[in-house]
């Protein structure tokens, strides 16, 4: 599927659950091809701090390159690359590993945002 991305975007929308992952991927030059989309819809977390349930509203803006095969970096992208050694971008994996990376940071809920608030200006 990589070989025949080009300069002319090629649109995709994927969905888990209730979370869109929409966006489009284009040739960038060599084997990188640029993705960016947008990813966006309730997560549901529980609290880093009183573990309770709430919902934790994406409204994600993804941009990274992904490689056709090993990517040997030269210092010249700025921007994450994710290496495909079989000439396929899985958009779903792709979604999922964007949730995993948002699952894996430290969320409060708004009551406990309000406390550490306060506890910061006291």
């Amino acid at each position: 599927m990589l070989r025949k991305v080009t300069k002319t975007p090629l649109d995709f929308e994927v969905k888990s659950n209730e979370i869109t992952f929409k966006g489009y991927l284009e040739y960038h030059g060599g084997k990188l091809i640029l993705l960016k989309a947008k990813l966006s819809g309730p997560l549901e977390k529980s609290c880093d701090i009183c573990a309770q349930e709430f919902q934790l509203l994406l409204n994600e803006d993804i941009e990274f390159f992904v490689c056709d095969g090993i990517y040997e970096d030269d210092g010249s992208i700025e921007l994450d690359v994710v290496e495909s050694l079989d000439g396929n971008a899985d958009i779903d994996e792709l979604l999922h590993s964007e949730i995993e990376l948002i699952n894996s940071d430290y969320h409060a809920c708004e009551s406990c945002q309000s406390s550490e608030e306060e506890q910061t200006f006291n």
